[in-house]
């Protein structure tokens, strides 16, 4: 996102210990940064950091070529699995 185009007006609170917040300053201090600048930037490093590690897969050549080739294969009916997903949008989505 683009912030000089965009006013930030979203609010996360949190509570800390004495001790925490002292070392957040100190931190803060070292990189020239305002705490809330430390934290905003931090925590978003760390955001991202995270969902690159849960939403991306690295495959050697033999598990990219065994992963390709079970996406090529014809898909086999399974009626429990399709009974169960009836199921699911029943209860969850109360279709």
């Amino acid at each position: 996102m683009d912030t000089t185009t965009h006013t930030a007006n979203e609010r996360i609170n949190l509570r800390l210990k004495r001790t925490a917040k002292d070392l957040i300053e100190r931190a803060a201090g070292f990189e020239g940064k305002t705490v809330s600048h430390f934290m905003r930037t931090s925590a978003l490093e760390r955001a991202e950091r995270t969902l690159q590690t849960h939403e991306t897969m690295s495959l050697n050549a033999e598990q990219s070529r065994r992963f390709l080739e079970a996406l090529s294969a014809p898909v086999r009916f399974n009626p429990k699995l399709a009974a169960a997903l009836d199921e699911h949008d029943r209860r969850v989505t109360g279709e």
